[in-house]
């Protein structure tokens, strides 16, 4: 059996587990705001048009017989998903059609080109299963240097402009009538949405991806109250998740995104055991950074800067 050390040091799990760690603290932070958006979904939307946008590197590398074949199938997802992200938010804004079709679309629209335009690739539906479930021997260093570049620019832009974000999602209304930039803000989310779908696709796979942004937050909030401890504590729940399904997957031949999701839904039902027998509280939404104002007047809470 492989030593726990010698698991650190080998090629084949150094750049998975780095990769790893970049989703367990990327995807919960966007997953905080989609939940709060009532957005759940958008991942699993912008995580079928990746495949198509997957199929189309494929499709362009193949024409210019570049080496592997799948070289661009990452930059190619990237695309697709950051202009699938875009045009959520240009039917949300329109609201021509609503939104739970928009993603029916995408979702349908996605898997559907992703399976065409592969098979014009001269690949074959097989081609996406790495992409669909997640896979360790893919992973290269280049991926794990993309990886590193898109974690980080949704940790800035996430974290660091988490009052504003948590401001806008907690109530648009309010926002907008306080002249804060909501269009601006729900572009920024949705494009966090997409970079992270590109991030996590080797390991967790594009179907299931979402899971990993929506569940840790759902774990979370059985645990704590506030925005930015329920946003901390699913970072600290999705990191664990992913090393401990990674980890499971080199000693048993599973794929590594269902092992992982399996481990959050795991500590989901855990938490909610745990929050069955403690004694009663009063409710609490995830709500803002900061504390409610529920607390000092009936009127409904809003976002505030900081949160313990």
């Amino acid at each position: 059996m492989i030593s726990p050390l010698d698991l650190l040091t080998s090629d084949l799990l150094r750049y998975p587990m780095l990769i790893a760690v970049l989703i367990g603290l990327t995807a919960p932070v966007v997953g905080t705001y989609l939940v709060q958006k009532r957005l759940s979904l958008l991942g699993d939307g912008l995580g079928h048009v990746a495949l198509t946008g997957v199929a189309v590197g494929w499709l362009v590398g193949a024409w210019m017989t570049a080496t592997p074949a799948d070289l661009l199938a990452i930059p190619g997802a990237l695309a697709a998903s950051v202009i699938g992200a875009l045009l959520i938010e240009y039917v949300r804004e329109v609201g021509h059609t609503s939104r739970d079709v928009a993603l029916a679309i995408l979702f349908y629209g996605g898997i559907a080109g992703g399976v065409v335009i592969i098979q014009l690739a001269g690949g074959t539906s097989q081609n996406l299963m790495a992409y669909l479930f997640g896979s360790l021997s893919t992973v290269t260093a280049p991926d794990a240097v993309i990886s590193f570049v898109l974690a980080a620019l949704v940790l800035v832009l996430g974290v660091g402009l988490s009052g504003l974000l948590a401001a806008v999602t907690a109530d648009e209304e309010f926002a907008r009538a306080s002249g804060l930039p909501v269009r601006t803000v729900n572009i920024v989310i949705a494009v966090m949405a997409a970079l992270t779908v590109t991030l996590s696709m080797r390991i967790v796979g594009a179907l299931m991806v979402s899971a990993l942004m929506i569940v840790p937050v759902a774990a979370a909030q059985n645990i704590v109250v506030g925005f930015t401890r329920t946003m901390r504590t699913a970072m600290v729940i999705a990191v664990l998740c992913s090393l401990g399904g990674l980890l499971i997957t080199v000693y048993v031949d599973l794929p590594p995104g269902g092992v992982i999701v399996l481990l959050t839904i795991a500590v989901y039902i855990l938490g909610l055991l745990v929050r069955a027998l403690r004694p009663a509280r009063p409710a609490a939404r995830i709500g803002g950074p900061g504390p409610s104002r529920a607390a000092a007047a009936p009127a409904p809470a809003r976002a505030t800067p900081h949160d313990g």
